[in-house]
């Protein structure tokens, strides 16, 4: 009789007509995650406004102050949404951008040579159509092939660069994501409470919402202690609640602080996580020193280009010639200290 309800249940969840998009565990698990995470705001905000009273007679006096605490909650949880919402840069979409960009450029250089003939002033273009399509079509695959392994060492094979799972060359440090069966640019990890992958196209939003998660945790932790040292006379039981979400909060803020700090080092030397892990399993950073970091361009230009140079999506970073490398391994000195190799 259980086992008969709950396959009623399940295909009854499977079969919504209503919400055809939950039907998808996968989508159904993130939709939850993302439930519960809004859901873990309205309570820490509720509890305390429902809680101290000192800060609601506060709030009367100087509404400033909570409002500014309920602007920094409502731009946190907007950030969030708009972080999950975006696209980390799949390897298919630039590859289909690379290809349109090449085929236009084909198609603009195929006008210009035709021949014309003028007649009262007008401009007859004639254009054989089959020459047309056919360039558009051979230059459709070469050009990503050719953008892709302009990247690598001369000699660079292409299967080791092609994707068994998609079927598509990669560019340097774009790797194929499991969980959302895609090749992400510049892949830093799948992120469980996103619902998406953390790549070039949205790690900037990634560490924005670090940001502001960090700072509205810490602004609520201080509510929080303020309130049970106004009312540190009563007994502690008789606020059971307050003094558990505190110690839950305390926690998520001290790993929010380990993310934020771990994250602007990735920042600051132009790295990812993954890279990072995994770097002894990574053919192109396999023989290269642990210290040495190839695509960083010093601390000051790393974090221009993440946060300000985001004129493209689909930003793709060669690999360092060995010059490059030898470059970057060299023993720091003294005089590297004025130069501020580190930072340029």
């Amino acid at each position: 009789m259980v086992a008969l309800c709950g396959g009623i249940f399940r295909d009854t969840w499977d079969g919504l007509s209503f919400f055809p998009c939950l039907s998808d565990p996968a989508r159904r698990s993130t939709f939850c995650l993302k439930v519960a995470l809004v859901m873990l705001h309205l309570i820490y905000a509720g509890v305390l406004f429902e809680f101290d009273k000192d800060l609601i007679q506060k709030t009367k006096q100087d509404p400033w102050y909570t409002a500014a605490y309920l602007l920094l909650l409502a731009s946190t949880l907007v950030q969030y949404f708009i972080t999950s919402g975006s696209s980390p840069g799949y390897v298919l979409d630039a590859m289909r951008t690379a290809n349109e960009t090449d085929a236009s450029h084909h198609r603009t250089s195929i006008t210009s040579n035709q021949p014309a003939s003028s007649k009262n002033g007008s401009v007859v273009i004639t254009i054989d159509r089959n020459q047309l399509e056919k360039n558009l079509l051979g230059s459709g695959t070469t050009s990503w092939a050719k953008l892709v392994m302009d990247m690598y060492p001369p000699g660079t094979s292409v299967r080791s660069v092609t994707c068994t799972y998609c079927n598509i060359m990669q560019p340097p440090r774009a790797k194929h994501c499991h969980d959302c069966d895609k090749c992400v640019l510049q892949f830093d990890h799948h992120c469980v409470w996103l619902g998406t992958c953390v790549g070039q196209g949205n790690h900037c939003r990634f560490w924005w919402y670090i940001c502001s998660e960090t700072a509205l945790s810490l602004w609520t932790g201080t509510l929080y202690i303020q309130y049970l040292k106004s009312h540190v006379s009563k007994p502690w039981w008789s606020y059971a609640i307050v003094i558990l979400l505190l110690a839950a909060l305390s926690i998520c803020l001290f790993f929010l602080l380990l993310l934020l700090l771990f994250h602007s080092y990735l920042i600051l030397t132009n790295q990812t996580t993954y890279e990072l892990v995994r770097r002894r399993r990574i053919p192109y950073l396999r023989n290269i020193p642990e210290r040495v970091f190839p695509f960083s361009k010093g601390a000051c230009r790393n974090s221009y280009e993440f946060c300000c140079a985001r004129s493209s999506m689909y930003r793709m970073e060669p690999l360092p010639t060995a010059q490059e490398l030898q470059e970057k391994s060299r023993t720091y000195t003294c005089s590297d200290i004025f130069s501020c190799r580190c930072c340029c």
